[in-house]
C-alpha cells in the first residue's frame, strides 16, 4: 500500500540522517583524522568524559590513549573501531565520515567472552533445529526477547510494495499482539529504509527523550554531520510520536539483509523506557544476520526442490508436444501438467488469432483483448501480474477467472502467446490501524493514533506468481520455441523438396503435353480427311469417325490447358498498367461468339486499371467469364455482372452470375486441378480453368475467392496489388 497524500511524500523527504542532535543515552564527538583535534561534540559530552574531550583540543586522559590505535585503524578497511574505556565503564565505537572520525560513547556492561560465546552457541543450535522459515523466525523472536528483556519482539517482513507484515512474534503480555498485522509502506519511508540498509541497528531507549544538540568549532566547512552510521542518532519527532501512539516507550530494530536485499526487521518494543548495552545489541545483530543466512538457505532449498519438480513437469510437456504433429494439440492434451507448470486454474494458447483454452479462462474475446494489450508492451516477451485490473483497463468483469495473468510470447511476428490464468482470491488483510487515515495539524503530518486491527477486503487480486513459477513458464516457452523452430526447419526442408518435385512434374507435364499436341491434331485431321474421302461409308462408320474426331478435339483441348498450366511456373511475369475495360471487352466479345443462341444480360461497370501481366490477366478474365456463360446455360435470361473498385491500393474485381452455383461445402476444392463440382456430362470443360486462374493471380501476389449457392449463382472475386504494395493483396 502506497502513501496517498502529498504530506506523506514530504515526510519521506525529511533529512533524518542529519538531525544535528543525538539521543541522551550516550555522547558523541568528532575528531579530525589529520591532527586528532575535536571539531564537533554533543552538548553532553562532559557528562560521560569529563574534561578529557573539549571542542578545539586534542582529547586527553584515557581517550587520548586510543588516538594512535584509531589512527592506525583509519587507514584500514575495517568499518568500525571499538574499545572499552574501563575507567568509566564506557563503550567507545568510532566510524569514518570523510576525513573525520565520529566517536560515540555509551555506558556499558562488561560481558565475559564465555558468556557471549555460550549465548551465540545456544542460538545457532536453536536455529539449526528449525525445519522451515516460519519456525526459524519464531525462534529468533523468542531468543531476542529472552536476551534483551523487551516486552514484545516482532519479525517484520516487507512485501514487494514495502508494506510490512508481522510474520513472527514473541510477546511477554504487556503490549498488544501484532502477529499477522500489516503496516503500510508509509510507516517506514524510503529514506528510513535506506538508513536501515547501511546501519543495521537502531535503538531508542526512551521515546520521551530530549535531543542533545551537536556543537561545532567555527570552521569554513560546517556542513551538518551525517549520522547515518551512528547508534546515537536522534530520530524524527514523527517517529517518536508514532511510538508513543503505539504505546511503546522504547524500541530497537535490527535489519535482516537476505542475499544483499533488505528483507525485513527484528523490531523490539517495551512499554517502559528500556536500554540495552552495545554488546547485547551486537549479539542481536549476529542473531539477525544468522537468521538471514538461515532464510536464504531455506529459500534456496525450497527453490531447488520446486525447480526440480517443475523441470520434471516441463519434460512431460515437452514429450507431449513432440509426440503429436501439432505441438499445440500435445500441449493442451497434457492439460493437468500445463496447469501444474505454474499452478494456474486455466490456460490459453493463441496462435495467429486462434484461441484454444483449457481450464477456467475468460471468454475468447477477452483473451484476444489481453493478447492485443500484451502485444503493445514493446520489448516484453514475458509478463506476470497478480492483479490484471491494476495494469489493464476494462478487465474488472473477468477478475473472477483472470485476476492473475502469466504470459509468455511464443512469436512476436505472429503475435502468439501462451497465457495462464488465476482466479480472484478474495481475502481479508488486517492492518495495524487504518492505513488510509492521515492526520495533519499544526503545520505537519502526524502518525495515526490508533493501532487497533483494521480489516480491509482485498478484491481483484490472485495469489502471487512465485519466481520459480515464472522461470518455469519461461523454460516452457524456450521448449516451445525450440519445437516451433524445428517444425519450421522441417517444413522448410519439405517445401524445398515439394518445389523440386513440382518443377519435375511441371517439366514432365510440359514434355508430355507438348508431345501429345501434334498426334491429337493429326487424329482430328486424318479423321476429317477420311470422312471426306470415303463418302460411301455407312452411317455407323460415319458416327465412329465423328466420335474419334470429337474425342481427339477434347483431348487436344485438355493437352493445351495442361501445357498452359505447366508453362505458367516457368513464364516470367511482366507487370505494367493494364486496361481492364479493354481486356474484358475483348473476352466478352470472344465468348459471345460461342453463345449466339443464348439470351444473356450483361452488366459491365467501368473497371479500374490494374497492374500486372496483361496476357496472363486476360486468361483469368476469360476463364471466369467463360465459366459464367457456361454455368448459366439453364437460365433464360442469364445474367452476368462484372465490376471492380480500388481499396487501399488493392484492385478488386468481381464476376457474378445467376447460374447453377455450387455447394460452399466444397469451395476448398474449387480451385484445384481437375476438380469439378458439376457433372462432366452436363457441362464440358477440362477442370483446369480455375486452377490456372488462381495460379496466375498468386503469381501477381494477389488472391481469389468464390462464393456460391446451389441454383442461385456464383460470385468470383480476385484482388491484385498496386505497384507500391509489397505484401499479398487479399480479395
Amino acid at each position: 500500500m502506497q502513501p496517498n497524500n502529498q504530506d506523506l511524500d514530504l515526510c519521506a523527504r525529511e533529512p533524518i540522517h542529519i538531525p544535528g542532535a543525538i539521543q541522551p543515552h550516550g555522547a558523541l564527538f568528532v575528531i579530525r583524522s589529520t591532527d586528532g583535534v575535536v571539531v564537533q561534540a554533543s552538548q553532553n559530552v562532559a557528562d560521560y568524559l569529563g574534561e578529557t574531550v573539549e571542542l578545539g583540543r586534542v582529547p586527553s586522559g584515557e581517550v587520548a590513549a586510543h588516538l594512535e590505535p584509531m589512527s592506525q585503524w583509519f587507514v584500514t578497511d575495517e568499518p568500525f573501531y571499538q574499545a572499552v574505556l574501563t575507567s568509566e565503564q564506557l563503550s567507545l565505537v568510532a566510524h569514518r565520515r570523510g576525513e573525520r572520525v565520529v566517536v560515540e560513547v555509551e555506558r556499558t556492561e562488561i560481558r565475559p567472552v564465555d558468556e557471549v560465546f555460550g549465548t551465540l552457541r545456544s542460538f545457532t543450535h536453536r536455529l539449526g533445529t528449525q525445519a522451515d522459515i516460519p519456525k526459524s523466525l519464531a525462534a529468533a523472536a523468542e531468543f531476542v526477547r529472552q536476551l534483551t528483556q523487551f516486552d514484545r519482539v516482532l519479525v517484520y517482513r516487507f512485501d514487494p510494495d514495502w508494506n510490512g507484515h508481522v510474520v513472527a512474534e514473541s510477546n511477554g503480555g504487556r503490549l498488544p499482539v501484532y502477529l499477522d498485522l500489516r503496516f503500510p509502506s508509509g510507516d517506514i519511508p524510503a529514506q528510513a529504509r535506506a538508513l536501515y540498509s547501511v546501519n543495521r541497528l537502531r535503538i531508542i531507549p526512551n521515546a520521551t527523550y530530549v535531543p542533545v544538540p551537536i556543537l561545532s568549532v567555527d570552521e569554513p566547512d560546517s556542513a551538518p554531520l551525517d549520522l547515518s552510521l551512528s547508534q546515537l542518532r536522534s530520530v524524527s519527532p514523527v517517529h517518536l510520536e508514532y511510538m508513543r501512539n503505539m504505546g511503546t516507550f522504547a524500541s530497537m530494530s535490527v535489519s535482516i539483509i537476505v542475499d544483499g536485499a533488505f528483507w525485513g526487521l527484528i523490531a523490539c518494543h517495551s512499554a517502559e523506557p528500556h536500554l540495552i548495552s552495545h554488546a547485547t545489541r551486537e549479539i542481536c545483530d549476529f542473531v539477525a544476520q544468522s537468521l538471514a543466512m538461515r532464510i536464504s538457505a531455506l529459500v534456496r532449498a525450497e527453490d531447488a526442490a520446486t525447480r526440480a519438480a517443475l523441470a520434471v513437469n516441463t519434460s512431460h510437456l515437452l514429450a507431449a508436444m513432440t509426440s503429436t504433429p501439432d505441438w499445440v494439440d500435445g500441449l493442451l492434451g497434457a492439460s493437468e501438467a500445463l496447469l501444474a507448470q505454474v499452478h494456474a486454474a486455466g490456460a490459453a494458447v493463441v496462435i495467429d488469432g486462434r484461441v484454444r483454452c483449457i481450464g477456467s479462462v475468460p471468454d475468447e474475446h477477452s483473451v484476444m483483448n489481453i493478447v492485443e494489450w500484451l502485444s503493445k508492451r514493446e520489448g516484453e516477451s514475458h509478463f506476470a501480474t497478480e492483479s490484471l485490473s491494476s495494469e489493464m483497463d476494462g478487465v474488472d468483469d473477468i477478475a473472477g477467472v483472470a485476476s492473475g495473468v502469466l504470459a509468455v510470447s511464443i512469436s512476436k511476428v505472429h503475435n502468439s502467446w501462451l497465457i495462464w490464468f488465476r482466479p480472484e482470491l478474495v481475502r481479508t488483510v488486517t492492518w495495524g490501524g487504518n492505513p488510509h487515515k492521515v492526520i495533519r495539524e499544526s503545520g505537519r503530518i502526524h502518525p495515526r493514533q490508533s493501532f487497533d486491527a483494521w480489516k480491509e477486503l482485498v478484491r481483484r487480486q490472485a495469489a502471487p506468481w512465485l519466481a520459480t513459477e515464472e522461470v518455469a513458464a519461461q523454460d516452457l516457452r524456450a521448449a516451445i520455441v525450440g519445437i516451433v523452430l524445428r517444425k519450421a526447419e522441417e517444413l522448410a526442408q519439405l517445401s524445398t523438396e515439394l518445389q523440386r518435385s513440382n518443377k519435375e512434374l511441371e517439366a514432365f507435364s510440359y514434355s508430355v503435353s507438348h508431345d501429345l499436341r501434334a498426334p491429337f491434331r493429326h487424329i482430328v485431321g486424318f479423321a476429317q480427311l477420311l470422312r471426306e474421302r470415303e463418302t460411301e461409308l455407312d452411317p455407323k462408320s460415319q458416327h465412329y469417325l465423328q466420335t474419334i474426331s470429337e474425342a481427339a478435339l477434347s483431348a487436344g483441348k485438355l493437352v493445351d490447358d495442361l501445357l498452359n498450366f505447366s508453362q505458367l511456373g516457368r513464364a516470367s511475369v511482366t507487370k505494367k498498367p493494364v486496361d481492364m475495360n479493354k481486356l474484358v471487352a475483348e473476352v466478352v466479345k470472344s465468348v459471345r461468339l460461342s453463345a449466339l443462341d443464348r439470351n444473356i444480360e450483361w452488366s459491365i461497370a467501368k473497371l479500374p486499371d490494374a497492374w500486372g501481366d496483361a496476357t496472363l490477366i486476360r486468361q483469368v478474365w476469360f476463364n471466369l467469364i467463360d465459366n459464367a456463360v457456361k454455368y448459366t446455360r439453364p437460365r433464360n435470361p442469364a445474367k452476368i455482372t462484372i465490376d471492380g473498385h480500388v481499396m487501399d491500393d488493392i484492385f478488386i474485381y468481381n464476376v457474378r452470375d445467376n447460374g447453377v452455383g455450387f455447394d460452399m461445402a466444397y469451395v476448398g476444392k474449387l480451385f484445384g486441378v481437375f476438380q469439378r463440382l458439376q457433372r462432366a456430362e452436363d457441362f464440358d470443360g477440362t477442370g483446369i480453368g480455375l486452377a490456372l486462374a488462381r495460379r496466375i493471380i498468386e503469381r501477381h501476389n494477389g488472391s481469389i475467392k468464390a462464393v456460391g449457392e446451389i441454383d442461385s449463382g456464383a460470385s468470383f472475386t480476385f484482388a491484385l496489388p498496386g505497384p507500391e504494395r509489397k505484401e499479398r493483396a487479399l480479395a
